[in-house]
């Protein structure tokens, strides 16, 4: 082509340009022709800057006004998030292939701008948006976009500011389209390495706005999905969230949003820890001591580590006994006894509240799971000192969470249930809402207490039911509801466990 030609077809891309802009200047709302006609002109200057670019490979300056109209281009697409309706028309046109493709663009400038653009068109919150954003969610995840995303986050340098802002909107992007559809949590960590990077995201020293996006990401992934726990505990993601959050275990967060932050990495490790492999896991990292460690420090992560420890030893015998072994019963009982540490967040009494049930249950734990010798008898012992004080405190806890279920139970059942259309299940799980569950641990504990066979203690609980009008049969009922609801989260085979330990015990209140 001699130069005359060239600047002719430069003209006519000039004048094709300034046409497309025309078009959609001034539209606060695009119709289906004017969108098409943004798309059409998008994947034009996309086309031309890669052939631009195949041409001349080693000369930036051929290529470089090019670049410039495609960015441009690329910002004018923002016009489509005003209009996810039209998505369903403009998907089959190229819409999620050609913004996926310019994700591996080698500019740097360009793959961020595409991040940005996408975050901004998968983000909807009205209702009426759904059917549109979910088909462009779809085309993109066929588009394979999730994979370049993550790609992109490994080639993305933070240090530099607007990379560090294309690593935020790549991360929206994922959360938007999770969002959506709930099954890609599984999907975008078996096709790409998204858990390894947020891991190592979330490890690092300084806090940082990208370090707090990227927990709420591992936590968003790793909720209600036991694939992602056992993957995340298969790459040592159990020790890389105990180092995370050892950086607080004697200071605590300088901001609200490093509070947050915080937050988020003990959700992590309380979802990590669900499967099995991964409470073995947390005890040989020395995750109980740890744990204890931040408890004994009576920072605010104080009653994180307490709800860490219920997760870590429920129905794990030998995460219990480690807990004894490293002296973790005298922390324990002291929170045990409401002896918290005081600050202007646990003054909220739903705080307060939340952290009592956390440590009946752990306290439960400790005696399902040590059930004889002389971690046992230590155990037990707590319940001697000082009078009997805990048993006193025991019966107090029972006393109030049952007072609690009976009102919610009255309050119901003097409703018009014919209504309410409300089985038994919605029953039970109005019960388990008002504290019926708390109240289960707590006769629970009172059931191996009074099986130990201990007559001083036998004695303090004869007393106390006494005084509160109750009888052993009171707390036997209790037992006995517990016994028949027990499900078979663990398999059946422990659940008829769980099942024969709890008839032992109202075999001995009889």
């Amino acid at each position: 082509m001699d130069a005359a030609a060239a600047a002719a077809a430069q003209k006519r891309k000039r004048a094709e340009q300034e046409e497309e802009q025309a078009a959609t200047d001034g539209l606060d709302v695009l119709d289906l022709r004017a969108a098409k006609r943004l798309l059409l002109g998008f994947e034009r200057r996309l086309r031309d800057n890669l052939e631009a670019r195949m041409k001349h490979p080693d000369d930036p300056a051929r290529f470089a006004d090019s670049e410039l109209a495609l960015h441009a281009g690329t910002d004018r697409l923002r016009l489509l998030a005003g209009a996810p309706e039209l998505f369903p028309d403009l998907v089959p046109l190229g819409l999620a292939s050609s913004l996926s493709s310019l994700l591996t663009h080698e500019n740097a400038d360009l793959a961020a701008a595409a991040a940005s653009l996408l975050a901004d068109l998968t983000d909807s919150d009205d209702p009426s948006d759904l059917a549109g954003v979910q088909a462009l969610a779809d085309a993109l995840v066929d588009a394979n976009a999730l994979d370049l995303l993550v790609h992109n986050l490994s080639r993305l340098s933070e240090v530099d500011p607007d990379e560090a802002e294309a690593v935020h909107h790549s991360l929206a992007v994922l959360e938007n389209l999770i969002d959506l559809r709930p099954h890609l949590a599984d999907l975008v960590c078996d096709r790409t390495k998204v858990l390894r990077w947020l891991l190592a995201r979330v490890k690092a020293r300084d806090f940082e706005a990208n370090k707090q996006y990227a927990s709420e990401i591992l936590a968003i992934l790793l909720q209600n999905s036991p694939a992602n726990q056992k993957r995340l505990g298969q790459m040592n993601g159990v020790d890389g969230l105990l180092q995370a959050v050892a950086m607080y275990k004697s200071r605590d967060p300088r901001t609200t949003d490093e509070g947050e932050m915080l937050e988020n990495l003990f959700d992590c490790l309380c979802c990590v820890l669900m499967p099995l492999g991964n409470k073995e896991r947390f005890v040989k990292a020395e995750g109980v001591e740890l744990m204890i460690i931040i408890m004994k420090q009576k920072k605010s992560a104080y009653s994180s580590a307490i709800r860490t420890l219920d997760f870590a030893m429920t129905r794990f015998p030998p995460a219990c006994e480690r807990f004894v072994d490293v002296l973790g019963l005298k922390t324990a009982f002291a929170a045990f006894m409401g002896k918290i540490p005081v600050n202007k967040k646990n003054k909220n009494e739903s705080y307060q509240e939340e952290l009592e049930e956390r440590i009946i249950s752990l306290v439960a734990s400790l005696f399902g799971g040590i059930t004889k010798g002389s971690r046992r008898i230590r155990l037990l012992g707590k319940f001697v000192e000082n009078e009997c004080e805990k048993i006193d405190r025991l019966m107090e806890l029972y006393i109030r969470y049952s007072d609690r279920v009976k009102a919610e139970t009255e309050r119901f059942e003097s409703l018009d249930l014919d209504d309410l259309e409300m089985d038994d299940d919605e029953r039970y799980n109005r019960k388990l809402e008002a504290g019926l569950y708390t109240l289960q641990l707590v006769a629970l504990i009172l059931g191996h207490i009074w099986h130990s066979g201990n007559s001083q203690m036998r004695t303090r609980i004869e007393l106390l039911l006494r005084q509160n009008k109750l009888t052993k049969d009171d707390v036997k009922e209790i037992l006995q509801e517990y016994h028949d609801n027990i499900g078979d989260l663990d398999g059946p085979e422990e659940k008829e466990k769980a099942q024969g330990r709890t008839k032992e015990i109202i075999a001995a209140l009889s």
